[in-house]
């Protein structure tokens, strides 16, 4: 039982409380407890004792006890109790974006809405725009949701699909020598739809005995045939094939299963396409595909039809960024706002990691809700910047560790930033971002962006619309007005590695190259684990083509400082 299980517990807890109208000090109480024990990172929670539980900030004896009950059963009395009382219909609400529990409590109780189809038709018919804190607004909002979340089902971020496949394969290779992982994962692509493994045998029913063997797969028995497993694994949505595969065919699938449509259909100059080079006779290499059908090699990633052949017209693959080019980590909270680790414990793991230098950008003081920066604390937190590169430069001066000053200042609803000019003059870059009055128009909320971007403090803009995959659809931009001010403006751009966000989407890289503007990988860490997301951000960065040369954060720090002082007239 991790610590974030046990904070989802909690989570969960205090929306069902405040669902059912229990008393706000019970509500408050879980609240706080799941807010302190987030925070929490100097150790497991699950090895703790009640005493030392009960010595952590937030949580009291009664609560610790409840810590213990869920290491040791994955559950608490009470929440067994709240769980047994919701209809899992009324669960499936929480994952409505704009409505919290206690509207969730009025549909349900006053309306009598228990499921989420019974709920689309109460929007349709306009039932919910007439119920009183609702009104047409929330309405539309509540459909716009369940649009979202019908197109979403079935499907999984990079991060947990990779999982599910890793786990796959850890299986099936105490079977088989060669398993492979093809499809969207290989491809990297940043939302799954179906996890595909390949297994080289020469015996598929062999391949079927060990799969009625694992008892977490649970098989679609009506779709399989004897050399594709259909199915899922258990708790897991996402569709699961198992194929079968010759050993002499075993590149020519991985191949095959491993690219999109529109690249296997690419035509080739005597007028055949890549598929048929593949598919036709048996080779030893995906080099020699390309070179069968006198194409240049494409890596996995970028095997999608998109604009793949005319990039490496210009291009090569050893050109493309990879996490060894980088050089620092950009974009990261510490326990200044809503960050687990401190400052000092963020340096260090970065630095352990063998990166140049640390960028901390902390939010701003408008984000109240992460405990955002105001100016005393920017004041105090530069301070320790100052003291901590001191002691950096005089254990090792000869290649110092630095960390630079940062900020990720929140960018208005009228596009400006939430500091006055000589604070944002006293940070050495700022990351400006949007989080909140997600809603606009495209005009406005392109306008909002153009005008952070003409900020001359502003040096990224953060995760440019907002989005949560499978979670919450991204904010309306017009890209190219975005990506051209960022070019006349020399603003970068981020690719935020988060599996959550990886935004900006990676179609837009080749314009971003195309106009000039740099790109940073940035993590978003909020941890210091949070540093290894950067692996998405360059997976995806890779998909869209972006070589190390056009990558911010692939500048060694003596490059950053140069261009950074640059920017700032400094």
């Amino acid at each position: 039982m991790s610590n974030s299980e046990i904070v989802e517990i909690f989570e969960l807890t205090t929306k069902l409380l405040e669902l059912h109208g229990a008393d706000p000090n019970r509500v408050k109480t879980y609240g706080v407890a799941a807010f302190y024990l987030d925070k929490y990172k100097d150790g497991e929670l699950q090895l703790m004792s009640q005493d030392e539980l009960t010595k952590l900030q937030g949580v009291g004896k009664s609560t610790a006890g409840k810590i213990i009950e869920i290491v040791r059963t994955g559950t608490f009395p009470e929440l067994d109790e709240l769980l047994n009382s919701t209809p899992p219909g009324v669960m499936e609400m929480f994952n409505i974006k704009g409505i919290g529990p206690k509207k969730i409590a009025v549909l349900w109780k006053e309306l009598g809405i228990d499921n989420l189809h019974e709920l689309e038709l109460a929007c349709l018919n306009g039932t919910v725009s007439k119920v009183k804190g609702f009104g047409g607004s929330t309405q539309q909002k509540i459909l716009d949701s369940l649009a979202f979340i019908k197109d979403q089902a079935g499907k999984l971020r990079m991060d947990k699909a990779e999982l599910v496949a890793q786990k796959i394969t850890n299986a099936l290779q105490q079977s088989f020598q060669q398993v492979e992982i093809a499809g969207d994962i290989r491809r990297r692509s940043e939302i799954v739809n179906l996890v595909r493994i390949l297994v080289k045998t020469e015996s598929a029913g062999q391949l079927q005995d060990v799969l009625r063997n694992i008892d977490w797969l649970v098989q679609d028995e009506k779709n399989s045939s004897p050399f594709v497993w259909k199915g899922k694994v258990q708790d897991v949505a996402v569709q699961v094939e198992i194929v079968a595969v010759k050993p002499e065919r075993m590149v020519n699938e991985l191949f095959i299963e491993s690219a999109g449509q529109d690249h296997l259909g690419y035509a080739t100059v005597a007028g055949s396409t890549i598929w048929k080079h593949a598919h036709f006779g048996a080779v030893e290499s995906e080099e020699a595909i390309y070179r069968s059908a006198e194409l240049p090699f494409i890596v996995p990633e970028m095997r999608e039809g998109a604009g793949e052949f005319a990039w490496v017209q210009n291009h090569t693959s050893d050109q493309l960024v990879t996490w060894d080019d980088l050089k620092g980590i950009l974009h990261n909270h510490s326990t200044y706002s809503d960050g687990q680790d401190t400052l000092e414990q963020m340096a260090l793991y970065c630095r352990e990691l063998g990166f140049e230098y640390l960028g901390i950008a902390d939010h701003s003081q408008t984000a109240t809700y992460a405990q955002g920066l105001k100016v005393e604390d920017v004041m105090r937190q530069h301070q320790e910047i100052a003291v901590l590169n001191a002691r950096f430069a005089e254990e090792n001066p000869d290649k110092p560790f630095k960390i630079l000053k940062g900020i990720e200042s929140d960018i208005l609803g009228d596009g400006s930033l939430d500091y006055p000019q000589e604070v944002l003059a006293s940070f050495d870059y700022i990351v400006a971002s949007v989080h909140s009055n997600l809603s606009m128009p495209i005009e406005k909320a392109t306008a909002r962006l153009i005008k952070a971007i003409e900020n001359p403090y502003t040096t990224i803009l953060g995760h440019p619309t907002g989005r949560l995959l499978l979670s919450r659809e991204g904010y309306p931009i017009d890209h190219k007005a975005v990506i051209d001010a960022c070019a006349a403006n020399q603003v970068v751009m981020e690719i935020n590695a988060s599996p959550w966000r990886l935004d900006l989407d990676w179609r837009w890289i080749e314009y971003c190259l195309e106009k000039g503007v740099m790109l940073s990988i940035n993590p978003d860490a909020h941890a210091r684990e949070g540093y290894l997301d950067m692996h998405y951000g360059v997976a995806v960065a890779r998909k869209g083509g972006l070589t190390s040369d056009m990558t911010f954060n692939a500048l060694s720090l003596k490059e950053i400082e140069e261009y950074l002082g640059k920017k700032s007239g400094r």
